[in-house]
Formats: C-alpha cells, structure tokens, sequence
C-alpha cells in the first residue's frame, strides 16, 4: 500500500512540474524550463520504476494514471496563481468615459483610447497591456463603470517599449 501511496505522490509531483515546464517553455522562461526538466526526468524515472518494479499490479497502473490527471488540474492552478507574463486587454464601449480612463491610469494600467464607428454610433476601444497578475482587478474596475462593456483579454507574444515597460526601468 505504501508503494501505491507513493506512485500517487510522485505523480503529483511530477505532471505539475511538466505543466510548469512546457508554460515556461512557450513564455520563452528556458533556463527555468530546463531545471524544472531535471528534477521532473529524475522523478519521472523514480514513479515509472515504481509502477513496472515488482509484480506490476493493475491498481498501481491506474493510480499512476488517476495521479497523472489530478497533477494536470494542480499544474494548471499553480500556474494560474503565478500569473507569469502579460496580458493585453481591449475594452469596448459606447460612451467615453473618462472617469473609468483616469481610475486606471491612477492605478497604473496604461491606456490608449481610440475611436471607431461602430453600428449605430461611434465606439471607444481602450487598449491595456498589464501583468496577468492584474488582470481580475482590471476587469473588475472596468465593469465597475462600464457594466455594459465588452471586454477581450490575450497574451501577447512579445511586445516592445511603452508605458509598462517605461515604469519597470524607473523602479
């Protein structure tokens, strides 16, 4: 039962650190890829040994697949609770409004505003690029004043100058 135990365990080791690994990998993070890919091999070696050792029974089988998929869901939270990287945020509404551009400008969201035709009217677009550790307390500031808005959030995959970048210099 022990050895059941521990196939479970490693494989919560192991699949969180394979998610972790392949995000860093597309957020071009590889020198944190590459250790996290050191320490997930060694484990991954360790459980499979586990598994096949012995008199490879069907339960340690199942749970190191059962593991396997409980490990993606913690890999995927942990990661969600890192936020690593950035987010850009296009806000679309009706009405300029500028209390909702200078209360984001006031808690450090750059904003570039643009202005469109849209069916029956003209449009606003308001253009955020911000860490994706900030993105619910931006989303929740701009439904705040514009319940109505209609809001797209995407991860760029590279980005160069403007106000983000400019503020991290000067910190």
């Amino acid at each position: 039962m022990k050895e059941i135990i521990l196939i479970l365990l490693l494989q919560l080791l192991y699949v969180p650190l394979l998610t972790l690994r392949t995000i860093f990998l597309v957020k071009n993070i590889t020198v944190l890829a590459s250790i996290m890919g050191i320490f997930e091999m060694l484990i991954y070696v360790f459980g499979l040994s586990l598994v096949f050792s012995g008199d490879q029974s069907l339960l340690a089988m199942i749970v190191y697949a059962v593991g396997f998929g409980i490990g993606i869901i913690f890999g995927t939270r942990i990661e969600q609770k890192l936020a690593i990287g950035y987010i850009n945020v296009t806000v679309n509404t009706q009405t300029k409004n500028e209390e909702l551009i200078t209360t984001l400008r006031a808690n450090g969201f750059g904003v570039t505003l643009y202005i469109g035709e849209g069916r029956d009217s003209e449009r606003y677009r308001l253009e955020i690029l911000t860490k994706r550790n900030r993105e619910d307390e931006l989303i929740a500031t701009v439904e705040k004043f514009e319940p109505k808005a209609f809001i797209i959030s995407y991860e760029p995959r590279r980005f160069k100058g403007g106000f983000l970048l400019d503020r991290m210099k000067k910190k």
